[in-house]
């Protein structure tokens, strides 16, 4: 690479956003950091900023800008807060590549933005494809804006299919790990609490992601984000368990052929990936031992415990604001499981019920989208009585 990137991280401040701060540390000659957003974390933020010098910072919580700016006082970073900030700086000229990471559907608006300045985004956020794929996709394609998947299981499948362009996909094959409870039944699930279900075996990740693991909902939106990312039809696309979370994703070709991506279980070298893409970056990251790990195993998931993994395959079918309106009960559902206010069970019931509830669209526009996303966090929210 000739000149340094200019990243903004949106979400610096999550598990994705943290990490990728990381790896620009570790490559400081080849990135520089130009924005950084976070929601409500204003300390990490600051530190963040004092270390990295960005050229922009945005905290989306706007009772929190006096404090950040304050802080920031005695350097050039411009400070921003709210909502429509963060819309507007992803419109700023002065970076190359986005990292999506703001966590569920308040990411969707910038990483908008940002394609429709032609954009380099590296979409961490599945919920963007899950919530709006098919107007996602097409705004990419008409301006131009190359999106590289940072989710593990999609990074593997575009680096499987690197040099692939003319050869059709029969299908993929999503890796899950099962999560934390992989094997148990609802008479266990019945009693899981949170602190339980954040302990997820192989991955280190922030607090949704790990209780969207831990009930499959992940696996489920990430099946709709495939659809979106690679083209696919639903039946394209299948799961299968791996308890050792090495082989990331799979693609089989029309001969037969399967291509796997495999690695420890780290979310730096996905980030890295789809940084440096299309070079690969050196580094130090531990390298994979197989003889380590002299069994991996496959299993079938189990759809009849984990139900959330069919309600995901049945907005996948389904189409229209159906995948819009799963993840945004499952939001508000995820929510109030971690405040303790609902069960580990009662996360799918609230999303199976909202689902029925909230009225189909066939071919949503951009704002029927958003007016689905709010009927269903209220339907969700109503029956929690938040």
């Amino acid at each position: 690479m000739s000149s340094k990137k200019r990243v903004a991280i949106y979400g610096s401040s999550g598990s994705i956003g943290t990490q990728t701060l990381e790896v620009i540390k570790a490559n400081h000659d080849l990135f520089e950091v130009e924005i950084l957003t976070a929601h409500t974390n204003v300390d990490l933020l600051i530190t963040q900023a004092l270390e990295f010098n960005p050229n922009a910072v945005v905290i989306g919580d706007e009772k929190l800008y006096e404090k950040l700016k304050s802080a920031l006082s005695n350097t050039n970073i411009k400070v921003f807060a709210g909502e429509k900030a963060l819309e507007e700086v992803a419109e700023f000229d002065s970076y190359d590549i986005m990292i999506a990471a703001i966590v569920g559907f308040a990411g969707l608006k910038p990483t908008l933005k940002a394609i429709e300045k032609g954009k380099v985004i590296a979409l961490a956020n599945k919920e963007t494809l899950v919530v709006a794929g098919d107007i996602v996709m097409k705004k990419a394609l008409e301006n131009r804006a190359p999106i590289i998947p940072v989710d593990s299981e999609h990074s593997a499948i575009f680096q499987c299919l690197v040099g692939e362009a003319n050869n059709p996909i029969e299908k993929i094959i999503l890796t899950a790990s099962g999560g934390p409870f992989f094997g148990k039944k609802p008479n266990f699930l019945v009693n899981v609490k949170r602190d339980h279900a954040l302990q997820h075996p192989n991955w280190s990740m922030g607090a949704k992601i790990s209780i969207d693991s831990a009930t499959l909902m992940n696996k489920g939106l990430e099946m709709i984000e495939a659809k979106w990312l690679f083209n696919l039809n639903p039946d394209q696309i299948d799961v299968v368990i791996h308890p050792q979370s090495v082989i990331h994703s799979m693609v089989q070709f029309e001969d037969g052929s399967i291509k796997a991506q495999m690695g420890y279980p780290d979310m730096k070298l996905p980030i890295q990936y789809a940084l440096g893409f299309p070079e690969r970056i050196k580094n130090n990251f531990p390298r994979f031992n197989f003889k380590k790990y002299p069994n991996l195993s496959f299993d079938e998931p189990d759809y009849k415990t984990f139900r959330n993994l069919g309600l995901a395959i049945d907005a996948l079918q389904s189409g229209g604001n159906k995948a819009c309106v799963l993840n945004a009960a499952n939001e508000i559902a995820v929510w109030a499981f971690l405040k303790n206010r609902i069960g580990f069970l009662d996360i799918t019931a609230v999303v199976e019920k909202t689902m029925e509830k909230i009225t189909f669209i066939e071919n949503p526009t951009l704002e029927e989208y958003f007016e689905s996303d709010g009927e269903a966090r209220n339907f969700a929210a109503s029956m929690i009585k938040l």
